[in-house]
């Protein structure tokens, strides 16, 4: 059984590409994700590969915390994704370096209508911004979003950090406020998901 969390997220990356490969594209992209199925199910599984925005997002020295189901993933979920969300604190100060890491993975930007955006600090500033990149697109929230009751700025607090062989940070949410998230959520995948994260015992 593998343990380590960047280790088990390397491997289910790898099955996800593996099982959209030879699948005919659909047009549809991670917004326009089914609520019971999931991003898996999206043009964004083929070639999905987290990790070079990851490791910009480590170089460039950014504290953005991983939630959604790669999250998952990194506790324990046995759930394939095909997309990467991400909680920063919103600050303007951290906005160049969280543009920089961006850029680096060439990611291209848009609003939550869709509309492109300038790769640049001040798209960041907004409540969401989404993001597509070769390896993975996404939404990038600060906690200013609305998020229901919940208070999702303790998240990035109670963030774990996983660290590789190779000297790789990643900061993800903690399973318990991962729960909640998926619990206020409320879709079909996100309360199958949190019963999932429930009965796994992992911090």
């Amino acid at each position: 059984m593998i343990d380590e969390p960047l280790e088990r997220l390397r491997i289910a990356a790898r099955r996800a590409r593996e099982l959209a490969r030879n699948r005919a594209a659909t047009g549809l992209r991670h917004e326009d994700a089914d609520d019971d199925a999931g991003t898996i199910d999206t043009d964004g599984a083929q070639g999905f590969d987290p990790f070079p925005l990851l490791e910009a997002l480590h170089r460039n020295g950014v504290r953005a915390v991983v939630i959604g189901q790669v999250a998952g993933i990194m506790h324990g979920s046995t759930e394939l994704t095909g997309d990467l969300d991400l909680l920063w604190d919103g600050v303007p100060a951290h906005a160049p370096a969280l543009a920089a890491a961006f850029a680096s993975v060439n990611a291209q930007l848009a609003d939550e209508t869709g509309t492109p955006l300038a790769a640049d600090p001040d798209s960041f500033l907004r409540p969401k911004v989404q993001f597509t990149s070769p390896g993975a697109g996404g939404d990038c929230c600060t906690p200013a979003l609305p998020w229901g009751t919940l208070s999702v700025r303790g998240f990035l607090d109670r963030a774990i950090v996983a660290v590789d062989a190779r000297g790789l940070e990643v900061h993800y949410a903690s399973r318990n406020d991962l729960i909640q998230m998926r619990r206020a959520l409320g879709r079909p995948k996100d309360l199958r998901r949190a019963d999932e994260l429930d009965s796994l015992h992992v911090p």
